[in-house]
């Protein structure tokens, strides 16, 4: 198990063939790329402006605020879309993007488009470097302030391919060097290194339990890298974090990553919360006051010589205004004049540019801690620095060769996550079945199993809850807090005791075998649903909520969330919803939500009801076979977890016969005839 002594296995694999693997990964990322590219054209060839606003792939309208000659003679373009255009985006330096017009005679997939690469973005304008010497005349006819035709599209992310590619092979080419070291740790070539722990190694106080703090403490003494293994509920976050703070009092300055940006802007939000002068690379993706605050935008204005560089800039945009206004006489000395303005415009655009690179350095080189997503490490404003320690959390949800671009910058590598949890998407089917969803988490932990900690107190679920999952993931590990150990709904309000719930268990599983409730296939969308199902779960939470507000003034409404395994039952759930007066007020009120359970990773819910949908003679249970999946929905839970299936469908797979076993072990398991 994952707190095994840290004593080295046998040469660790030492004939393991590490560049055999790396070059089957690299092959199974082009294979990714292919897919996902294929993807894309087809997803946004038919999809409305609209649409495609709302997923954040472009900004609609755009007008031209300034046009220059760029490198090798290329036209760049400052955009800008409306102040009061506050939809969140995509974009971000280094992105490939494309302008179009929406005038007629311009749509289609055969529409002509200026490409470029995003050099800039800034709230509500970026600048495109486009592929062009000179505007074709539908741009010009498009950019107006009195309604501009023109927008801007984000064309498919080569970007994280090119960079996940050049760090696959930088660590394929090492030699010599730390990074070639920690590539064989990390795959199990060479064992990893542990100083002897110190007294004085953890100086912040905190409230960390045990297992947390062991788990500190393993960091602070790992010379390579130190795996903080965090189930559900266990804090990993929070151990992350006084990681970080322990870290930081010994390094001048680290980097935290995390392959996506909720995850980033969730560590950034807790380690200013905790007063560490951290910066945030790249776009945020929930807007708060916090977090802009902390965006290297901001640190840039606060900066001393901001005034100086935006006065810079606002006296060449004047100068450009006036060598592009009309007059009468055109004769050698107004040429002259406005050959001058615009040579002094290029001047000070170039002074300010260099001076806001300057400034960005200088704050950049006084921060503690820079985060980022992991393709984020590669930003032109990071690609010099080296950092001592980096830090991966979410690393079980990370693809590989993502993970190389950070660990390509450090000396010492510390990842967190939970590989019991969700798996990487993967799009390409062929590529997730030889092996691209196999992260570095689990190669390492699985290979050097002495370099994690696992932390084993668990703060959200009643124990029933949390206890199948402990036992069939965790080796029976996990210990729920007093806090939680037995808050059920009676705990929450003691009239759920009223034996009209019948019963009110912390775990309960309805079943539905010989009820007839077969699945239905809806083939245009290769999904599945279960109507009567759907039906029968969302009785059961009505009857469970029929008790109305809490009675304790300052006690916290219930919250509920519904998963289903596909899209087809979450539609159907969401059209019964309606129907129903007290759950229809709940999802208007957005105490309860339905969803997949990737939407409902790293949140949790007082209720969790999971309707399991399949339901066939021949047994076939689809990716619910995937029981990460499985273990991630039912970790949902606080109060109460809910389950609605089929045991004569669902039992052929082991997993879900086991599941059942300890159901009726704790006395939930009531058949459809009973409800």
């Amino acid at each position: 198990m994952a707190d095994q002594d840290p004593t080295p296995t046998a040469p660790c694999a030492a004939a393991h063939d590490v560049q055999h693997e790396l070059r089957h990964v690299r092959a199974l990322m082009h294979l990714e790329q292919q897919e996902d590219q294929a993807q894309f054209k087809l997803k946004n060839a038919s999809a409305s402006i609209k649409e495609r606003r709302r997923r954040g792939l472009t900004w609609y309208p755009v007008t031209i605020t300034q046009e220059d000659i760029g490198f090798g003679g290329k036209v760049v373009l400052e955009l800008e879309r409306p102040a009061h255009r506050q939809d969140l985006h995509l974009f971000q330096v280094g992105a490939a993007a494309a302008l179009f017009s929406s005038a007629p005679g311009y749509s289609g997939p055969d529409r002509p488009v200026v490409s470029g690469v995003v050099t800039r973005v800034r709230r509500n304008k970026l600048l495109l470097a486009t592929t062009k010497e000179a505007l074709p005349d539908w741009v010009r006819d498009g950019s107006s302030l009195n309604g501009s035709t023109l927008g801007i599209d984000l064309t498919f992310d080569e970007v994280s391919y090119r960079e996940m590619n050049q760090a696959l092979s930088a660590v394929m080419t090492a030699h010599g060097n730390r990074l070639a070291e920690l590539r064989d740790v990390l795959l199990g070539a060479q064992p990893a290194r542990f100083r002897e722990p110190q007294a004085d190694d953890l100086y912040y106080p905190s409230a960390l339990n045990d297992s947390q703090l062991a788990a500190v403490r393993h960091v602070v003494t790992a010379l390579d890298v130190a795996i903080i293994h965090g189930p559900p509920g266990t804090g990993k976050t929070t151990t992350l974090v006084q990681a970080i703070l322990e870290t930081i009092r010994r390094e001048r300055r680290v980097l935290v990553c995390a392959p996506s940006n909720t995850a980033v802007d969730l560590l950034t939000e807790k380690l200013a919360e905790r007063g560490v002068n951290v910066i945030r690379l790249g776009n945020p993706s929930r807007v708060s006051d916090l977090l802009l605050k902390h965006t290297l935008d901001a640190g840039v204005m606060a900066h001393a010589s901001y005034a100086k560089m935006h006065a810079m800039r606002q006296t060449a945009e004047q100068h450009r205004e006036t060598a592009s206004e009309r007059v009468r006489n055109f004769g050698f000395e107004e040429r002259q004049r406005r050959q001058w303005l615009k040579d002094e415009a290029r001047t000070l655009r170039q002074a300010a540019d260099d001076l806001e690179r300057f400034m960005t350095e200088d704050v950049l080189e006084s921060v503690q801690v820079i985060t980022c997503t992991l393709v984020g490490a590669s930003h032109r404003h990071i690609r010099h620095l080296g950092f001592e320690t980096v830090f991966i959390d979410e690393a079980a949800q990370a693809l590989e060769p993502a993970c190389w671009i950070p660990i390509a910058k450090g000396q010492r590598l510390v990842l967190a996550g939970d590989h019991h949890q969700l798996p990487p998407t993967v799009k390409s089917e062929k590529a997730a079945r030889e092996g691209l969803r196999e992260t570095l988490f689990e190669k390492c932990i699985q290979r050097q199993p002495n370099t994690a900690r696992m932390l084993k107190v668990q703060y959200r679920m009643h124990a029933h809850i949390m206890g199948f999952s402990s036992e069939k993931f965790y080796g029976g590990q996990l210990v729920p807090h007093a806090s939680v150990r037995h808050a059920d709904l009676a705990a929450y309000d003691p009239r759920f005791d009223d034996p009209s719930f019948a019963p009110d268990l912390p775990v309960e599983f309805i079943d539905t075998a010989g009820c007839g409730y077969e699945e239905l296939a809806i083939p245009e969308s290769r999904s599945t649903a279960n109507p009567e199902e759907a039906h029968l779960l969302l009785e059961r939470l009505a009857q469970l909520l029929t008790l109305g507000e809490p009675t304790a003034p300052d006690q916290r409404p219930l919250t509920i969330g519904v998963i289903a395994p596909y899209r087809a039952q979450i539609n159907y759930l969401k059209d019964a919803i309606e129907d129903s007066a007290v759950l229809n007020d709940l999802l208007l009120q957005r105490r309860l939500s339905v969803g997949t359970v990737d939407s409902f990773q790293g949140q949790e819910r007082d209720i969790i009801a999971i309707t399991l949908t399949r339901s066939n003679p021949q047994g076939e249970i689809g990716f619910l076979s995937d029981i990460r999946r499985m273990n991630v929905g039912m970790t949902r839970a606080r109060r109460k977890l809910l389950l609605v299936g089929d045991s004569s469908t669902l039992c052929r797979h082991p997993f879900f016969g086991e599941l059942l076993a300890y159901v009726k072990g704790v006395g939930g398991y009531r058949t459809a005839w009973a409800v």
